[in-house]
């Protein structure tokens, strides 16, 4: 699920990229801000910001802030791209449209048992 950015409580001790904790409907999700844990800066909030809310499926209340959603892509508009020999095991795949732009395919059910995605504590 998708949703704009409630607010989000800060939990002391945390990694940076553990932003803290929301309340959506009632339930408590652990907010990640993926492009922190990505190392690739931090998420600034604002009015494009969103939560991706990850399913009861993979049984993890977390949630990752992202700068913004696009929505779904088209993969017959997109090239694959050759993976690293080290990626992380939660990265599926990588691609890159006409303009360039680079996208990644998560394995969210890996994300979720990833040991770094885990250790929040600092």
């Amino acid at each position: 699920e998708v949703i704009p950015v409630p607010p989000i409580t800060p939990v002391p001790l945390t990694r940076p990229w553990f932003r803290g904790v929301v309340n959506v409907r009632g339930n408590l999700y652990s907010v990640i801000d993926f492009a922190g844990f990505l190392a690739t800066g931090y998420c600034a909030g604002g009015e494009q910001a969103r939560l991706l809310v990850l399913g009861e499926r993979f049984r993890s209340a977390a949630a990752l802030l992202v700068h913004r959603s696009l929505g779904l892509r088209n993969p017959v508009e997109l090239h694959a791209r050759a993976l690293a020999d080290e990626k992380p095991a939660w990265l599926r795949a990588e691609y890159e449209d006409a303009a360039g732009t680079r996208w990644r395919e998560l394995d969210v059910a890996a994300l979720v048992r990833d040991a770094e995605f885990l250790s929040v504590a600092l």
